[in-house]
């Protein structure tokens, strides 16, 4: 089965009724909507007018009223007109229709996970979130745009028929009739079948998807260890089982289709013996025989049609129940009913005895009863050995989690008590591993500010010693960078991280790392535009490089999730302990490297 996911928690039933969630999506476009239901209903109708049109007209050889033959065919071709345009006008508004649904999911969908919180994605990979918007939405779509419409036709051509039927011979009708508990059955006992590996295979694509997603995203460090057979085998393993569970699904799928069929034909023909035996007794016309095998023929096909749509829709409500699960997902963290704001924020930070541990790693606390007050234009650093708990308070700080105990205020208000969209736009966020989205280099930075001028990015690129290399670009500021950043190196990538938080101008900055790609040059220009930078506002500066925190207001010392230290870089010297032992290592290391 596909890796363990949060897919294995889903219900292991794929009802029919789970399309009923796709109804706050149709009826926006009720009007659309009844069109589309009308032009149906139209074609239905036409459709079960035609053999009574046949009928007359086989009749019409027979009797003595040849000479409305003219007539007959005249009609005989408006009613095909009417039924041709119809079915025109039920494509073009259930296409449409699906296509307007589908579109709408997928925005719903998306607007809602880029929500969440990374704890949501702890347990469920980004390609498999990618794959339910691509993949499970395009099976609405082929629901929604056709198969639904296809279904209801047929069911109303099933019924109309079957009436019919009933009102052109009685006695054929109740042999007919019989054999539906014998098309009924294989549709059941199969259809189980067919839910559970329509299931198996969506969840294997997902895995498929993830698996891909993961490897090319990694593409440089999977290619810099040669390992691109082992990529291709993992894909091509996961690939091969989903497609053995489609290859089961549609071998289920055609065992029904031809149970049902051949049943249904094969009733036909007894039918027809019958009522060819009632012809020759002079019970029934020739054109009355004609017009039940018409409605027959009509009615076998549209439970043939039913059966084959029928694992269509269960794939499309196991595809729509999935995609529930992403539009009701709970997020862990959640803005509060009666938010309160604030409309100039100083800058004061307050950790008041946090204590946190990451989900995936309950048993290991990342930061311990931590108490830590930054005044408003305070800059702090935060230093110490790797998984101290440095990039956590930054995380905290933006509320990506919440603390397990305690809480954390700016300028005295509780960040749970505020919409994190609010006091987030007033922080401006550096990160170690700089994310650089495939546009252009202006865009990027950009994104710290969008109403920005030309002239204001090209002063925070100045700022970030970024307008050099920048110019030097085939388009200059214009020039697509690629995927995550291709065409730069990693220095590069983190000035421009940089110049979109200069641009952002928030009273809150968060350096984590800031500075660790850079060569010495442009580290120096980037110190000195962080300096400028920080002044006047709250900056909480991460660090392993201690050079780089030299000058800031406070060092705080980090070990194991707890404050063992703080103070400035000469008074921490001073006083010996964990810090000294880092600034001893490092300096002495610097000098022996120069």
């Amino acid at each position: 089965m596909p890796p363990k996911t949060q897919t294995e928690d889903r219900a292991k039933s794929r009802k029919i009724g789970a399309l009923a969630a796709l109804w706050p999506f149709l009826s926006r476009y009720k009007l659309l909507l009844f069109g589309a239901l009308t032009a149906l209903c139209l074609t239905a109708a036409v459709s079960l007018i035609l053999p009574i049109a046949v009928r007359r007209v086989v009749d019409g050889f027979e009797t003595s009223a040849a000479e409305l033959l003219d007539q007959y065919f005249l009609a005989f071709l408006a009613i095909a007109a009417l039924m041709a345009l119809g079915t025109g006008l039920r494509y073009y508004l259930v296409t449409r229709l699906g296509e307007r649904v589908v579109a709408d999911i997928r925005k719903a969908v998306f607007d809602r996970v880029i929500t969440l919180s990374p704890r949501f994605f702890e347990n469920l990979l980004t390609g498999e979130v990618l794959s339910r918007i691509t993949t499970d939405t395009t099976v609405i779509l082929s629901v929604v745009g056709s198969s639904i419409s296809i279904a209801l036709r047929n069911t109303l051509i099933l019924i109309g028929g079957m009436i019919l039927l009933v009102y052109t011979s009685p006695k054929l009708s109740l042999l007919v009739l019989g054999l539906v508990p014998l098309v009924v059955v294989p549709i059941v006992v199969l259809g189980r079948r067919l839910r559970k590996l329509s299931r198996e295979n969506q969840d294997w694509i997902a895995a498929s998807s993830g698996n891909a997603s993961e490897a090319l995203l990694s593409v440089q460090t999977v290619q810099a260890y040669t390992n691109e057979g082992r990529a291709q085998s993992l894909f091509a393993g996961v690939t091969e089982k989903s497609f053995d569970a489609a290859r089961r699904r549609i071998m289920v799928r055609a065992v029904m289709t031809v149970l049902v069929i051949m049943l249904v034909f094969v009733g036909i023909v007894g039918v027809l013996w019958v009522g060819a035996r009632d012809v020759r007794g002079e019970a029934m016309s020739v054109g009355e025989l004609v017009q039940f095998v018409i409605y027959a023929v009509m009615v076998a096909g549209s439970v043939g049609a039913l059966s084959e749509i029928w694992g269509e829709l269960q794939r499309a409500a196991g595809a729509t129940e999935r995609l529930v699960e992403l539009l009701t997902a709970e997020d862990s963290i959640l803005d509060p009913t009666d938010p309160k704001t604030l409309t100039a924020p100083k800058g004061a930070v307050r950790f008041e005895d946090v204590s946190f541990a990451y989900p995936a790693r309950p048993g290991i606390a990342a930061l311990d009863h931590v108490t830590l007050d930054i005044k408003p234009g305070e800059t702090v650093a935060l230093v110490g050995p790797s998984g101290a708990g440095k990039t956590t308070v930054i995380q905290l700080l933006l509320r990506f989690y919440d603390p397990n105990a305690g809480q954390i205020t700016l300028d005295g208000v509780a960040l749970s008590e505020m919409n994190r969209s609010d006091f987030r736009r007033h922080i401006a966020l550096v990160p170690q591993d700089p994310v650089i989205f495939a546009a252009t280099a202006r865009e990027n930075i950009l994104f710290g500010r969008p109403d920005a001028s030309d002239a204001e990015v090209e002063a925070a690129a100045r700022a970030a010693a970024a307008h050099d290399f920048l110019t030097a670009l085939p388009e200059g500021y214009d020039t697509q960078v690629g995927e995550r950043g291709v065409m730069l190196s990693g220095g590069q990538k983190q000035r421009i991280a940089i110049a979109r938080a200069i641009l952002r101008d928030a009273p809150i900055l968060l350096l984590d790392e800031a500075t660790s790609a850079l060569d010495a040059e442009s580290e120096h220009l980037v110190q000195r535009a962080v300096d400028e930078l920080t002044e006047g506002r709250t900056s909480i500066v991460v660090a392993h490089r201690l050079a780089t925190v030299k000058r800031a207001d406070r060092i705080v010392v980090l070990d194991g999730g707890r404050i063992v230290a703080q103070g400035t870089h000469g008074e921490l010297v001073a006083e010996g302990g964990l810090y000294a032992r880092l600034a001893r290592l490092q300096f002495t290391a610097d000098i022996a490297a120069e």
